[in-house]
């Protein structure tokens, strides 16, 4: 039989005393280390969990004392923006965000506009350049990676501050509209290593201002807007027969009265610049030039029988080459891009079935400029080469729409001409691949997806910021078909275009809502071409929340 022992009662009082009392003190002790490290943690954070005082920083090499913040956050989240970053590596830490006393510094003088523009958006002090590291600092610099792409960037949010890093400034500048959108409303930036460029080097809006009149208050707005959305490209169409939207020294005659004024349009290329977009502008000729021959009707260009054609200049007479000329080279110094879109479309006199028969003097011409076979289609194609050397005299490059490039003949487009691709419906029609196969540069303008035509006339709808974002990429130039990936070093990048064919459609404000999403999904695109992690309904939800 097992025999049981009899505790005696006053010594299991004791003993049990005693590991109550053990137990107290060995909580007591844990609250105090939680709190010290806690309590250590905020103030080597300056209440939000970024490091500040010297003992908590690494600065010049030296390790901090202060315990390591990061086993008291989650690891961080790639942040939300748009267009979305390439690459993000998670680490664990506070992010950042701005507060009062926060410093903008650079490291080099060629950052002070940017530094200023974040600084100001951001509500920061701007301090210029600085050796120093302090808490909270958002510091700009220029690395030393000389073959990379110069818009690429590099942000690192750690220890209660941000670097911003590129190899030339408008990488930089890219960082810190990724930073803008970050912390919009509030937000944080997420601790980590942001890595990010573009997939396309063009980026662009286009805007027919020929058509309809906008204020330059209203693209001034858009450029802001494009700035924080990272393109780099707002085409000016100013000229067309129902408009020529700029003002002129050189031929004031064919000034619309709603227009421009030089001061207008500088004001608006410096803002384009700051936000470094180039503004491409475009005199679209040998059609489409209405306003133009409005006030030169000796020059438009009639048939046979007499009669006019809308738009058409008659390029077998001289004074027609001049005054194009003359507007070219006025404007090469209110626009100092490199890009010049010189137009090329829709030359009415070869919608004729006979162009020869139908306009002899352009047959005439060009027989005596390229010899016997000669044809109107190459008397064309000689204007648009001599355009591109009007332009490629100010160091321009020239691009003009698809349908001002014909096959056969015997002149042949400039080879350095880039091609605006948007549409397969005009006469004669050539696929994209003709132009790739042919080593052409090429741009997306594809009229299925990128235009927004007031009024929807013809066959066009206003296309969808779905459609775009879950459809198209820069490799779709025609239709709904890609092109073979083997040709997408030659798409140099794509534009979304808004043509103004029924003017009074919409009002201003009604084409900056209807385009609103359309951008959006367009540069995302542009940025990335892979398919979106995010689905239509998040991407919209977040270009909501970023306004």
């Amino acid at each position: 039989m097992s025999q049981h022992r009899r505790r005696d009662p006053a010594k299991q009082t004791k003993q049990g005393k005693q590991r109550q009392a053990l137990v107290v003190a060995m909580a007591v002790a844990l609250v105090v280390v939680a709190a010290g490290v806690s309590l250590g943690l905020w103030a080597a954070s300056g209440g939000d969990g970024g490091a500040t005082g010297p003992e908590a920083r690494s600065s010049q090499g030296r390790t901090a004392a202060a315990p390591s913040p990061s086993r008291s956050y989650a690891l961080s989240e790639a942040p939300r923006t748009i267009p979305a970053v390439r690459e993000h590596t998670a680490a664990r830490g506070p992010g950042w965000r701005p507060a009062s006393g926060n410093r903008v510094v650079v490291d080099d003088p060629a950052l002070a506009d940017e530094g200023r523009l974040i600084a100001g958006e951001l509500g920061l002090a701007y301090e210029g350049e600085k050796d120093d590291r302090r808490a909270g600092d958002l510091r700009l610099t220029l690395n030393e990676d000389k073959g990379a792409n110069p818009e690429s960037y590099v942000m690192t949010v750690r220890g209660g501050r941000v670097e911003i890093s590129g190899p030339a400034d408008v990488g930089v500048f890219y960082g810190t509209r990724t930073l803008k959108q970050e912390v919009h409303d509030g937000g944080t930036a997420p601790e980590g290593v942001v890595r990010d460029e573009p997939a396309k080097e063009q980026r662009g809006f286009m805007l027919d201002i020929a058509r309809k009149n906008f204020t330059a208050d209203w693209i001034e707005d858009r450029v802001r807007e494009l700035g924080d959305l990272k393109f780099n490209q707002l085409g000016l169409h100013f000229s067309d027969d129902q408009g020529f939207r700029i003002e002129s020294d050189s031929h004031p005659e064919i000034v619309s009265q709603q227009h421009l004024t030089k001061a207008q349009v500088r004001k608006i290329v410096d803002l384009a610049e700051s936000r470094h977009i180039t503004v491409v502008p475009e005199i679209d000729s040998p059609g489409h030039l209405g306003a133009v021959l409005d006030a030169h009707p000796d020059l438009q260009l009639r048939t046979a029988q007499g009669s006019a054609v809308q738009g058409a200049i008659d390029i077998s007479k001289a004074e027609s080459a001049e005054i194009v000329d003359d507007l070219l080279n006025e404007y090469a110094d209110l626009f100092p891009g490199r890009p010049w879109h010189l137009g090329a479309d829709e030359y009415q006199a070869l919608v004729r079935s006979d162009p020869e028969a139908s306009f002899p003097q352009l047959a005439a011409a060009a027989q005596k400029k390229y010899g016997s076979g000669a044809t109107v289609a190459d008397l064309t194609t000689g204007w648009l080469n001599d355009r591109a050397a009007t332009v490629r005299e100010h160091e321009r490059t020239p691009r003009a729409w698809n349908d001002g490039f014909f096959r056969g003949g015997s002149v042949q487009a400039d080879k350095d001409i880039q091609v605006a691709y948007w549409t397969g419906k005009e006469i004669g029609a050539r696929e994209p691949l003709e132009y790739l196969e042919a080593g052409r540069k090429v741009i997306n303008y594809n009229d299925e997806f990128l235009y927004y035509v007031l009024g929807q006339p013809q066959t066009f709808v206003y296309p969808t910021g779905q459609r775009i974002y879950e459809q198209w990429t820069p490799r779709v130039l025609r239709g709904t078909t890609a092109v073979p990936e083997r040709y997408d070093g030659q798409i140099l990048g794509g534009s979304f275009a808004v043509w103004c064919d029924l003017a009074n459609s919409q009002t201003q404000d009604q084409v900056a809502a209807g385009i609103r999403m359309p951008l959006r999904a367009t540069v995302q695109k542009l940025w990335d071409p892979d398919k979106p992690e995010l689905s239509w309904a998040e991407f919209r939800a977040l270009a909501d929340r970023l306004g």
